[in-house]
């Protein structure tokens, strides 16, 4: 008699558990179950990124009764590391970078979102591949760490769209016709790229986002999650392919505008600008949706300039598209901090960012003519439409290589200073033991 209540006891906790597990934490949240209660988030959202942000949890809030509290920190990665380690981690946290997530998930300070949300809802709103970089190892195995948020394409090469038009150029929709489009404009007088990779301290870093591009188009996804894990060498045949299929590009004799030698000492933001000289000097540059901050105030979108797709490489790799943005990590387990995760993994939790401008959607339930303006709705469109994303390799890397020895060595190789072979064996010699 006493093993039968015993069982009886097991199978209702055992249901409890599984009726926990499937509810649905969002419909409760719309119901009020956890009106007044409060969220506190942390994340690097300062100044207008922060107030875009508030408005874009005003109908949430509305709609549930939750008050959530984000706190922004332009010194983020220092004090949520001191927050978490001493037991006093946020709710929610955002991270601009996986890497710096995936070391609090090695410590097993992270909830396992596939245990507490609608899993087939999450999977159904995203590309395989927000998926694939969402999921992390722990101390007890794998678990999915975190649901995206905003985020922006890197694969974009931008072009003077007039003079281009006049010019009677076309847009490649391959890297061999890129190519040739490289050799017309050299022939024609021109120089094909403007490319500039100084930043202070942080120069170089234009330089790994095109290699982390080439990657994509040169090998399979799983070398180059093996790539940023430091499983594959950049002395590998796989990592120097990529970087000869650069240097091919920057170094030809009369493909960038100033030469080689000037590369390493243009300023990144400055670089484009040849482009919009009269005529131009150079006809691409290959950059992030943000490089239109640096462009001419009186141009506008879709007339004077415009932007096409990275070309593949090898057709077998699809058409990747490289990305950044926020993932949002889960801290402390609680029903209203359920639904507003959930919450997060639909287009809902940034309509009104992608509306107010300078958010992309990574969801599939999101509307392309909610983008007020024309590059948003077009990267937008490449995000969703690409076969695979992956995102920034550098920001994936330990940081003494991804914003360190990374962005030196390419540095000091696109200057000459060392080859490609020593580039590649210095950087190997970096990586954290």
């Amino acid at each position: 008699m006493q093993k039968g209540i015993v069982a009886v006891l097991a199978l209702a906790a055992l249901l409890v558990a599984t009726m926990a597990i499937s509810a649905d934490p969002l419909s409760d949240a719309y119901a009020g179950k956890y009106k007044g209660t409060i969220i506190r988030m942390a994340g690097p959202f300062t100044d207008n990124d922060a107030v875009k942000f508030n408005e874009s949890m005003k109908s949430f809030e509305a709609k549930t009764g939750i008050d959530v509290q984000y706190e922004g920190s332009k010194e983020f990665e220092a004090s949520i590391s001191i927050r978490v380690d001493g037991g006093n981690a946020p709710d929610i946290v955002d991270f601009p970078q996986p890497g710096l997530l995936e070391s609090f998930v090695k410590k097993g300070k992270v909830v396992d979102l596939s245990k507490v949300l609608d899993m087939n809802k999450v999977k159904a709103n995203y590309n395989q591949s927000w998926l694939d970089m969402a999921t992390m190892t722990g101390p007890k195995g794998k678990i999915v760490a975190g649901v995206w948020g905003r985020v922006n394409g890197k694969s974009c090469v931008w072009y003077n769209k007039k003079a281009f038009d006049a010019a009677g150029y076309k847009v490649p929709a391959t890297w061999a016709e890129l190519v040739k489009l490289c050799d017309q404009i050299k022939k024609d007088g021109d120089t094909p790229w403007a490319i500039g990779i100084e930043s202070g301290a942080a120069t170089g870093w234009a330089a790994t986002d095109w290699i982390e591009d080439i990657m994509l188009r040169t090998t399979t996804l799983a070398n180059y999650d093996k790539w940023v894990k430091g499983e594959l060498k950049f002395d590998s045949p796989e990592v120097k392919k990529a970087m000869q299929t650069m240097a091919d590009m920057w170094f030809t004799d009369g493909y960038v505008y100033g030469g080689r030698k000037a590369i390493a000492t243009t300023f990144f933001g400055d670089a484009p600008k040849p482009m919009f000289d009269n005529p131009p000097k150079a006809w691409m540059h290959r950059q992030g949706n943000f490089i239109t901050s640096f462009f001419p105030n009186n141009l506008v979108a879709g007339q004077d300039y415009d932007f096409f797709y990275l070309p593949p490489i090898d057709p077998k790799y699809g058409k990747p598209v490289l990305v950044a943005g926020d993932i949002y990590a889960m801290f402390n387990d609680r029903p209203e901090v359920r639904a507003l995760m959930q919450y997060f993994s639909t287009a809902a939790s940034v309509e009104s960012w992608v509306k107010a401008g300078g958010a992309i959607s990574p969801h599939k339930d999101s509307k392309l003519e909610w983008y007020s303006n024309y590059v948003d709705r077009k990267v937008a469109e490449m995000i969703l439409n690409a076969s695979s994303v992956r995102f920034d390799g550098s920001d994936m890397m330990p940081g003494a290589v991804g914003a360190g020895s990374f962005w030196k060595h390419m540095t000091a190789w696109v200057s000459g200073s060392e080859t490609l072979d020593q580039a590649a064996k210095a950087i190997d010699a970096s990586w954290p033991k």
